[in-house]
């Protein structure tokens, strides 16, 4: 990546100076953006919110967004992918769930923000 240089001077470089060194290293911040580009999708956002309800199959997830079988698995691939859910064999069928319980208490931190 290419190193950006400020084209200004600090107003108050001591909190500059007190904040620089807590800032995480710029990989993880590269990470981070990704993760919310993943959860920016309504349709995403809505197989997160039912996979936190209950662990279920992609048959049922597409009846229940009326969407096509295809469409929901392709959203569950870019999800796991992410690491926000997970699949499980069980005989035939596979179920997904949410990968850990910091998804949830994402889904729920930001469900709490934007209904206040």
């Amino acid at each position: 990546m290419e190193n950006k240089r400020s084209d200004c001077e600090a107003i108050n470089i001591d909190i500059v100076n007190k904040i620089k060194p807590n800032m995480p290293d710029m990989n993880i911040l590269y990470e981070l953006s990704d993760f919310f580009k993943v959860m920016g999708d309504s349709t995403r956002i809505q197989l997160l919110w039912a996979l936190e309800e209950s662990e279920m199959c992609v048959g049922d997830l597409a009846v229940l967004l009326n969407m096509t079988k295809s469409a929901v698995s392709h959203q569950l691939k870019v999800l796991r992918t992410a690491k926000l859910a997970k699949a499980t064999k069980k005989g035939k069928n596979v179920y997904y769930s949410l990968n850990d319980h910091h998804v949830k208490m994402i889904l729920e931190k930001a469900l709490e923000h934007v209904c206040e």
